[in-house]
């Protein structure tokens, strides 16, 4: 497990590798959080190489420029969401790359950031944007949302099964006082779940949380399109490695996956394509690389990770 600073960058090693890089490619890492990928990447690629490390967190950003310092010239960072990435290489002059590399989520130094409020372990104001600018917070979702809506967000992006009785519970609670801090929505979260439900390990407030951050950060929002983006950016044989963290965006990336391999529309009992549409990619992992259980006991947070590759044909 490589570490730097105690930051533990999940799959380290079969990202590289699937990535197959070598000296002199350009490269991006459109989620750079805590630059540990992007240190592997730019020990492959030079001399010779570039990295594009694209990060709309500005204190990443700012981490990124003191960690990689001793780079200089092959490493260029940009404030962005990795969603623009056509708009960003347009501006860099670059036609194609190599490589690109996505770990989507919240990164770890955004969770250990206690103030951030991403946390259900640490109290913290209500906020889990990524990006610090953005208008909406999660104190926004908890306090405005009306109960239908907030329902909805956390039954569709947390995928718990109390989300209505957790959203009767929260708007319940707001009548008296809003709620502003992380703490204060677990102690309403934990009442709205049955102590028996509580007790099967899983910390209770955990896929709330993932719903408001979320939502917050718009996070599968334009996602499919945006594989797609990254997709057309790369030279022939270059490679898309994305390393997701639950369910629903690993459904979006399988499946733009699935699509951009086998487009075609024509009927089942067809005996040949007359769509004309072309697979664009291969698929480089079937299945996808799950962390062993070596890493897991190192760093708990790798244990949801999965890792999906494809190959520019």
């Amino acid at each position: 497990m490589e570490t730097w600073e105690g930051h533990k960058p999940v799959l380290f090693r079969e990202t590289l590798a699937a990535l197959n890089l070598k000296p002199g490619d350009t490269v991006v890492d459109g989620t750079l959080g805590g630059a540990g990928h992007a240190r592997g990447i730019l020990e492959r690629i030079m001399p010779g190489g570039l990295l594009v490390g694209i990060d709309k967190d500005t204190a990443a950003i700012k981490r990124g420029k003191e960690r990689l310092r001793e780079y200089g010239s092959t490493v260029v960072l940009i404030e962005s969401d990795f969603k623009s990435i056509t708009k960003i290489l347009d501006g860099l002059h670059i036609n194609k790359v190599d490589g690109a590399l996505l770990d989507l989520g919240v990164s770890s130094f955004q969770l250990d950031q206690a103030e951030r409020g991403f946390s259900y372990h640490q109290d913290a104001p209500l906020d889990m944007r990524m990006n610090q600018s953005g208008a909406l917070t999660a104190y926004d979702v908890v306090n405005r949302y009306s109960k239908e809506d907030l329902c909805n967000v956390i039954r569709e992006y947390g995928e718990e099964k109390w989300a209505a009785r957790i959203a009767e519970f929260v708007t319940e609670e707001r009548k008296t006082k809003e709620i502003e801090t992380t703490q204060e929505l677990v102690r309403v979260i934990k009442k709205a779940i049955p102590r028996a439900v509580r007790s099967d390990g899983a910390h209770p407030a955990r896929k709330t949380f993932q719903a408001i951050r979320i939502e917050v950060n718009g996070e599968l929002e334009g996602l499919g399109a945006a594989l797609e983006q990254y997709v057309y950016a790369l030279k022939e044989g270059g490679r898309l490695a994305v390393i997701t963290f639950h369910s629903l965006e690993d459904r979006i990336v399988k499946q733009t996956f699935k699509k951009l391999h086998d487009p075609c529309e024509c009927p089942k009992d067809f005996p040949v394509c007359v769509c004309g549409k072309k697979s664009e990619v291969t698929l480089v992992t079937r299945k996808p690389v799950t962390p062993a259980q070596e890493e897991i006991e190192g760093n708990a947070r790798a244990r949801s990770a999965k890792l999906r590759v494809v190959k520019k044909r």
